[in-house]
């Protein structure tokens, strides 16, 4: 696709999968299936997805594998919870159940594969940690905000990972139609 791009080529990213033929059609070939797209595309009907420019690519990536840390990080502290709740018969806040030593849970759980359940989750919870801290630091050191970044600090809750994060899953804001 890059070749393609670079080569002055009009690209476009469509989903084949999403783009069904009619039912019944007897020639379903490379062929019939380029003559099919191009049709779609002369009628404006062809959904294209975005193609991030090659220079933001790998820092969008970056973003991408951090909120993956993410999500697994928030999956290890909900097992911790439930955990914690089904063994204890009591909840914990979040930064509280962050905090517990080892002596802690070992004095919470009679049980010693509960600890090692528990121990088990916190490890790859401060493991994730470390990585998305990492992934930061490169991703602020790297990324070139759009000037119009700025206006995502006026939404609450958007801090700048966030807003970088939106400003280049979303790419050029003028390919959106506006009202």
């Amino acid at each position: 696709m890059d070749g393609l791009l670079d080569a002055d080529y009009r690209v476009h990213l469509v989903n084949t999968a999403a783009v069904k033929q009619y039912e019944g059609l007897k020639h379903t070939d490379d062929d019939s299936d380029a003559f099919w797209l191009a049709h779609l595309l002369e009628l404006n009907l062809l959904p294209t997805g975005y193609i991030c420019p090659k220079a933001t690519r790998s820092v969008r990536d970056l973003l991408r594998k951090r909120g993956q840390l993410v999500q697994q990080r928030t999956s290890h502290i909900l097992s911790m919870h439930n955990l914690y709740a089904r063994n204890t018969g009591s909840r914990l806040r979040t930064h509280a159940l962050k905090q517990l030593t080892e002596v802690e849970i070992q004095d919470q759980f009679e049980d010693p594969n509960w600890v090692l359940a528990i121990e088990s989750n916190r490890s790859m919870m401060n493991a994730s940690d470390e990585q998305i801290k990492v992934l930061e630091q490169a991703i602020i050191r790297q990324a070139k905000p759009d000037p119009r970044y700025r206006y995502l600090f006026s939404i609450g809750g958007i801090g700048p990972i966030s807003a970088l994060t939106i400003m280049l899953e979303t790419g050029n804001i003028e390919r959106f139609k506006s009202r």
